[in-house]
């Protein structure tokens, strides 16, 4: 199985990013977890971007809080898919986050998640890897039908409470 690298731009946003790293280890994906900052260490982000490939990873997941420029130094150094998660990082409740993230140039795309949607992004990262790994493919759809079933039962109970006689 390929892995799946979880890159914040500050471990300030690791509370958020853990859910990320948490859901992925639900589904036994092999996960790195590293900080690297566009402004701060573009040359170390952009080194892992450029040997991410050829050291075995299939997914990059990038969360960035405020200018959120991370995902975009990361997609444009290969072309593997990019999950861009926008943090809420400052005052504008992580909107700056998001427009950058999703503002990318044509050929440089950077798949853009909900504001502090890493348990998402865990979910898409496997639903990327699940189209080659049929043992992958079959735990989501597994975790689809309980989600399912778990909305049945409570359709049920809510009908019953309200139920006229």
């Amino acid at each position: 199985m390929k892995k799946v690298a979880v890159i914040m731009g500050s471990d300030s946003d690791l509370p958020i990013v853990e859910k990320c790293i948490l859901e992925l280890k639900r589904y036994g994906i092999p996960t790195e977890v590293h900080v690297y900052s566009a402004h701060r260490t573009p040359d170390e982000a952009i080194g892992f971007a450029k040997a991410a490939e050829e050291n075995g990873f299939g997914v990059i997941i990038s969360a960035a809080g405020k200018a959120a420029h991370l995902g975009g130094v990361l997609a444009a150094n290969t072309v593997l898919p990019v999950i861009g998660i926008p943090i809420k990082a400052s005052a504008l409740e992580g909107v700056d986050a998001l427009l950058s993230t999703v503002q990318m140039p044509p050929g440089i795309p950077v798949a853009s998640l909900a504001i502090d949607g890493a348990k998402n992004a865990a979910i898409f990262a496997a639903e990327i890897l699940a189209v080659s790994d049929p043992e992958l493919n079959k735990k989501l759809w597994e975790e689809r039908r309980k989600a399912h079933d778990n909305v049945i039962e409570k359709d049920r109970a809510v009908s019953e409470k309200y139920r006229e006689e």
